[in-house]
Formats: structure tokens, C-alpha cells, sequence
């Protein structure tokens, strides 16, 4: 299959939904969607298809406080390094997989800077805990 690259709003969705799939079987984070904050995947596909879009396509269509919803999840269960590296290893695949190009390659420094940014904050938000080694 010729990988093209990220172009429009079904593009998006392949992206998220097949991310996703991975996600809620992956034994590192699966349980902290599925478990811990039980997702209710109906709502929170197309929010995820409305942030990658704005991100990526310009659509200015997402509006929410993705850092605030991460903290508050941080305090019911470990997110640390181990769980952001996973995030990010299984968004690149999925991207690497589907995709190839400018729009594709964006989207994985995009998604680098969103998981340094989120473990940061956690980190920061919650002083005295060592959330880099998972303890």
C-alpha cells in the first residue's frame, strides 16, 4: 500500500481510530483508558478527530483543556515516563504505518511535544511525587 499523507478530516479519523484500537488492548496504558477513566469512546473519538484536526488540518474546531482532564486522571492512577513513552511509541507507529509526508511527520513532533508537555505539567502539579519513574 502507497502510504500517503495526512490530507482531510478521513484521514484524521483513520489515524485516531486506529490509534485507538491500539491503545485499548495495549498492556502498558489499555487499563488507564479503559479502567481508570472510562472512556466513553462515542465522545472522546470525535473530540480526538476535532484535536488532531485543528492541530494538523487548521480546522480551529477543538475546544477543551486536555492538560486539566491529564492532571486530575494523574492523581487517580501513575502517569509517568513509562505510559507517555508508550503513548508516543504507539501514536508513531500508527502514523509510520498509515501515513508518509510533511503532514505525517508533523504530526509525530506534534504528539512528542504534547507527551513532554503533559508529563511536565503532571510532574509540576503534583510536587514531591516521583511520576518520571512511576513511583
Amino acid at each position: 500500500m502507497k502510504r500517503t499523507d495526512i490530507r482531510n478530516e478521513a484521514d484524521i479519523q483513520l489515524l485516531v481510530d486506529t490509534f485507538y484500537e491500539k491503545v485499548r488492548v495495549n498492556p502498558v496504558i489499555g487499563y488507564i483508558f479503559n479502567d481508570i477513566a472510562k472512556v466513553d469512546w462515542s465522545h472522546h473519538l470525535p473530540k480526538m478527530y476535532s484535536f488532531w484536526g485543528s492541530i494538523l488540518l487548521g480546522e480551529h474546531s477543538y475546544s477543551g483543556h486536555p492538560m486539566t482532564v491529564h492532571i486530575a486522571l494523574s492523581k487517580m492512577t501513575t502517569l509517568s515516563e513509562k505510559e507517555f513513552s508508550e503513548w508516543l511509541l504507539l501514536f508513531t507507529q500508527t502514523v509510520d504505518e498509515l501515513f508518509a509526508g510533511e503532514t505525517a511527520h508533523e504530526a509525530k513532533l506534534r504528539a512528542a511535544n504534547i507527551a513532554r508537555l503533559m508529563l511536565h505539567k503532571i510532574k509540576t502539579a503534583s510536587p514531591g511525587l516521583n511520576i518520571s519513574s512511576g513511583k
